[in-house]
């Protein structure tokens, strides 16, 4: 695609604040969404510190020539859990989660050698477009559920569809109103409002709920109420965010080798899961730019970033990082690939994470308004992963078949568990789709031998 700024552009500082920004909201729900659900004290807070310091790092390992947020990784909230209900006491909980956020980077670190050693051809020939295309598709359409369940987040859902009642409805009309300010910005939009549609959206999706809030609480009414403005009560101007290392202090006295051994179990086997993850994102987000990032900077790179960098994120917020296809998407439909603006991204995530009024106020964006954005941003990552089956040749049962895996397997919600280690539908669907691919290429193998004995 065309890029409004490259990999290396620099834009003014004033525009770069606003790019950062938009990038901010783009990941911020989920990032700040996996402490939230580990709970146990998790800080959300912490998380988005940890997040800007993990970006860091992998911007570092990769020389500055990757542009994409990291952020917390929903594929390990399982280890986590098991870190904290295998665990003597809370401290002892947080400090098994930085251990076993070491072990899972531990293990990047390991492919990464083996990938600088053996070099990335292997994973062409392993995962060619006709596997890693429907794979991203599915990386956007597993998460569509959770666009459209945030969309009509105050409708009630009953297994057989939404009911909307009054309250159902406001919320959908506030995540309409973004999506489509969103698209409008984005394809009608001028210079500056093309290139920050999400903001524009998020702020008009805001201002709509605001509005229905004030008349909800004019009339006494909670139909109408979708904002939570009462958490601004107890917001505190500044405070230091609850780092993980802090709590964890006092729990490693209380680790013993079989907690180190149930830990390992927990978060080694999700790493290699992951792996086949980052693979993915990285191939489509090389599609967006136009460049093959795993040959610049590298495959040994990237996952040295990111690996090294799910430490450094775990070691303060204590939620291994993962690249976001959140971010993904905000640079695809933007144009905008710019590191610098992935730099003050993370700069910004860090500084914020002390301010509690501006931390409070991204808590309070609805999850409608949130949906409308996301529907977006999901759709463009699938759309994506589709453009790059594009040349593959359909006609040949083989590559049907491939694709057929995947995307039934993905989108059908194959998640198996083994023991305490979940392969979550991507996970599954990509390796459903490089076995069916390696047995099927064998036909392709045959009639080269046949025409070369013709």
């Amino acid at each position: 695609m065309k890029l409004a700024y490259d990999i290396k552009d620099k834009p003014k500082f004033g525009q770069l604040i606003i790019f950062a920004f938009q990038q901010l909201l783009a990941i911020l729900a989920a990032t700040i969404a996996v402490p939230s659900i580990v709970g146990n004290g998790m800080s959300q807070s912490a998380a988005l510190f940890g997040a800007g310091i993990g970006t860091i790092v992998y911007l570092l390992f990769t020389k500055f020539r990757s542009p994409v947020f990291l952020g917390s990784s929903f594929a390990f909230l399982g280890s986590m859990f098991a870190a904290f209900a295998g665990a003597v006491s809370v401290e002892a909980g947080f400090a098994g989660i930085i251990i076993g956020a070491v072990f899972a980077g531990l293990v990047y670190v390991v492919i990464a050698i083996i990938v600088k050693v053996a070099g990335v051809k292997w994973i062409d020939k392993l995962m060619p477009a006709v596997v890693i295309g429907p794979t991203v598709s599915i990386i956007g359409l597993s998460l569509a559920g959770n666009a459209v369940g945030d969309a009509l987040h105050f409708a009630e859902n009953d297994g057989s569809g939404f009911a909307m009642g009054l309250h159902g409805w406001l919320g959908f009309f506030c995540a309409l109103v973004t999506l489509f300010v969103v698209m409008i910005c984005s394809v009608f939009g001028k210079k500056m409002a093309k290139l920050i549609p999400f903001i524009i959206g998020i702020l008009a999706g805001y201002a709509v709920a605001a509005i229905f809030t004030v008349i909800g609480t004019k009339t006494n009414n909670p139909e109408l109420i979708i904002i939570d403005f009462s958490v601004f009560s107890e917001m505190k101007v500044f405070a230091v965010p609850d780092f993980t290392f802090i709590k964890a202090i006092k729990g490693f006295s209380a680790i013993d080798g079989k907690y180190i051994a149930t830990i390992a179990v927990a978060y080694i086997p999700v790493a290699f899961v992951v792996f086949a993850e980052h693979i993915a994102d990285h191939k489509n987000l090389s599609s967006v730019i136009n460049k093959e990032l795993l040959e610049d900077p590298g495959l040994h790179r990237t996952l040295l970033g990111d690996g090294v960098g799910s430490m450094a994120g775990a070691f303060f917020g204590g939620c291994p990082n993962t690249t976001y296809g959140e971010s993904v998407g905000c640079v695809a439909i933007t144009g905008n690939a710019s590191v610098v603006t992935i730099l003050c991204t993370a700069i910004m995530a860090i500084v914020i994470s002390f301010f509690g009024p501006f931390v409070t106020f991204l808590s309070t964006i609805p999850s409608c308004v949130m949906g409308g954005v996301c529907i977006t941003l999901y759709g463009f990552i699938a759309v994506s992963g589709l453009k790059m089956i594009q040349k593959v040749d359909l006609d040949q049962n083989k590559n049907l078949f491939v694709v057929a895996v995947i995307l039934i397997s993905g989108i059908g919600g194959m998640t198996l568990k083994i023991g305490r280690v979940t392969l979550t539908e991507i996970a599954c669907a990509l390796i459903l789709g490089i076995i069916t691919n390696v047995v099927l290429s064998r036909k392709k193998d045959d009639e080269a031998v046949e025409e070369k004995a013709e």
